[in-house]
């Protein structure tokens, strides 16, 4: 199914000849680079949505702050109580499980081109055009806002994708007016900075299937996200990390929450007062994993820059040069950003 004749991961591990990986995805990790779990410093902070919504000023007051530190420590976060039912998060987890299910032959249609604003595009590993390394996960992207696309197979897929999409949709809204708030600025800042009413919103599927020797592989190598906030809801097997003080934490699923963490125009918007964070997805030899990154940034063409509220408030200087969010994607998307910050190409040196 996949372009350049690269065999998709769920094919090679169904195969049944499979003991070992394949030097052509042979990926080293280091384990000593893994946080302890038990560390108090690496304690993930979780955000009840509930109290941001509806809970009295007291609890929404404390909860901006919770919202705060977190965004300041981690860049990322997990959210509960967000009012997304469990039948449409794990309706769209079966639905993207069926697409997967397809023969590779009834795929082939959504492949998709070169281009990285595809309505939908399939394949395998991430860019094989590119890949020094191919990733042991089978992906479905997903353009679903400002114009909603979905494939038309699996029969249901499309109607779970526009319910969870606009649901999700909802949630990143109000954290988006959240993290405005959190930073002093109007509720409504970053979104009139963003022009979020015409921005772009990915879905991302990605499927891990259990590999034989998962220290030799890996599913999506450390990288941070372009956008502004990802949610993230995978099925009952976790392996997001996420670095943190020089460590890799593991990120456990967690029953109907979403991962929320930043992107880097939220680091460019605020000047480096929040980070994009580097994360990556490690695959395990017990089970597939399925896994659905919710991306959402700012219209296409439009260019963010720190916000000049901020930079008087900090008496700083813009650190990061404008580029329209459709060059960045490209960038990101490109040999250029291949394993490497793609922020790093627009900052303005010193």
């Amino acid at each position: 199914m996949a372009p350049t004749n690269v065999q998709t991961i769920k094919a090679l591990s169904e195969s049944g000849a499979l003991s070992s990986v394949p030097s052509k995805y042979s990926f080293a990790t280091n384990p000593n680079d893994l946080a302890n779990p038990n560390d108090p410093d690496h304690s993930i902070t979780t955000i009840d949505f509930s109290l941001l919504t509806c809970g009295s000023p007291q609890q929404r007051s404390t909860t901006l702050n919770d919202l705060k530190r977190a965004c300041e420590d981690w860049g990322f976060f997990m959210v509960i109580n967000h009012g997304v039912e469990e039948r449409v998060m794990k309706g769209m987890l079966h639905m993207c499980e069926a697409f997967f299910d397809l023969r590779d032959d009834d795929k082939k249609e959504f492949q998709g081109t070169a281009n990285v604003l595809d309505p939908i595009k399939c394949g395998t590993s991430s860019n094989v055009a590119i890949d020094k390394v191919l990733l042991w996960r089978d992906f479905i992207k997903v353009i679903s806002h400002p114009h909603f696309n979905s494939p038309h197979k699996p029969l249901g897929f499309s109607e779970a994708a526009l319910e969870f999409s606009k649901r999700t949709r909802g949630v990143a809204t109000e954290l988006v007016k959240a993290i405005s708030e959190t930073l002093g600025l109007e509720a409504d800042y970053i979104a009139k900075a963003t022009n979020w009413d015409e921005g772009l919103q990915l879905l991302a599927a990605n499927y891990y299937p259990a590999c034989p020797e998962p220290e030799r592989a890996i599913g999506i190598p450390p990288h941070t996200d372009h956008g502004l906030v990802t949610l993230l809801i995978q099925n009952q097997m976790g392996g997001l990390q996420v670095q943190h003080k020089g460590k890799w934490v593991n990120w456990d699923a967690v029953p109907n929450a979403f991962v929320v963490n930043l992107g880097d125009q939220m680091q460019v918007l605020t000047n480096d007062t929040y980070k994009s964070v580097w994360h990556r997805a490690v695959v395990n030899n017990r089970a597939t994993r399925i896994s659905i990154a919710v991306a959402h940034g700012p219209s296409v063409d439009t260019v963010v820059v720190a916000s000049p509220e901020l930079l008087e408030r900090q008496g700083q200087s813009p650190l990061y040069s404008g580029m329209s969010y459709r060059d960045y994607i490209e960038l990101q998307q490109s040999s250029k950003g291949y394993m490497k910050p793609c922020i790093d190409y627009i900052r303005i040196s010193e």
